[in-house]
């Protein structure tokens, strides 16, 4: 049986790949942070009499400790990984900088930090199975936002967008540098950019920006049921070699500027320093 982990799996794309691998008969262990939407998704798989197959565990994502603990909890728990598909991601555009209990920049806690443990953390753990595969979802293929180098943490000159950004930019050399650290291993590393899905994301946003999202997802997002299509396909049958990024079911070129391999070191071994691997 395979054992399928997801972040963000009771909310939008990750829920929506979770039924789809426990329709499969696949072992489904969802990680997110609200009891209520992983009993939600529990209740989900009874009703397709796969509740036995489906697990909850409620994690702050923005925690490293909590994450590593999680690494632990997974390693302990399930004697392989298949698959890991990272999708936890919470959109703070607006309002002031926020910092975490351990001293990092939400954001780049949460949408990257933790993608960054995990990654590395499960790896024997995938290495166990036949094909192994990790999928980092954001958006390679958009040319905009960057790594603040001097400033990671976005101290000076903070704003939402930034930050989130510079999230998305760093999930990209996260790809490479693993891809470039195990490029031997038997690990196929995602990135994938779903484009524009109907998800519950614009009820983060403030009014009236929220209203404005949400009727434009109404006239141009596409479904979860429809985005996942070609998700689950590349996770059910990834590309040879390391590393690959994807736009939806297109091919994104990996060797410009933003999969610069030096730089994705750097950003390696920066991150090794700052959550202690």
């Amino acid at each position: 049986m395979q054992t399928v982990v997801i972040t963000g799996g009771t909310d939008g794309i990750g829920r929506g790949i979770a039924l789809h691998y426990l329709s499969e008969g696949a072992r489904v262990v969802a990680i997110g942070s609200t009891r209520q939407k992983g009993e939600a998704l529990i209740e989900e798989a009874h009703k397709i009499s796969a509740a036995d197959r489906a697990h909850f565990l409620a994690v702050d994502l923005t925690s490293m400790s909590a994450t590593r603990r999680l690494v632990e909890e997974i390693e302990n728990s399930y004697a392989a990984v298949d698959k890991l598909v990272l999708c936890a991601q919470r959109y703070k555009l607006f309002g002031k900088r926020s910092v975490t209990a351990e001293g990092f920049e939400h954001s780049f806690a949460l949408s990257y930090l933790s993608r960054f443990v995990l990654s590395y953390g499960l790896r024997d753990a995938l290495e166990c199975t036949k094909r192994p595969v990790i999928m980092n979802v954001g958006t390679p293929g958009v040319g905009l936002g960057k790594i603040h180098w001097g400033d990671l943490q976005l101290e000076r000159g903070y704003n939402g967008n930034k930050a989130t950004l510079q999230s998305f930019r760093a999930n990209d050399l996260l790809g490479v540098g693993f891809a470039e650290t195990y490029d031997k291993g038997s690990v196929t590393y995602i990135g994938y950019n779903p484009g524009v899905v109907s998800t519950g994301m614009p009820s983060s946003l403030p009014f009236p920006m929220k209203v404005m999202t949400k009727a434009t997802f109404a006239v141009a997002a596409t479904s979860v049921d429809k985005a996942i299509k070609p998700m689950v396909e590349l996770l059910d049958s990834p590309p040879t070699g390391p590393f690959a990024a994807y736009w939806k079911k297109k091919s994104v070129n990996t060797r410009g500027k933003a999969f610069d391999v030096a730089d994705a070191l750097r950003l390696k071994e920066i991150t090794e320093e700052l959550v202690g691997m």
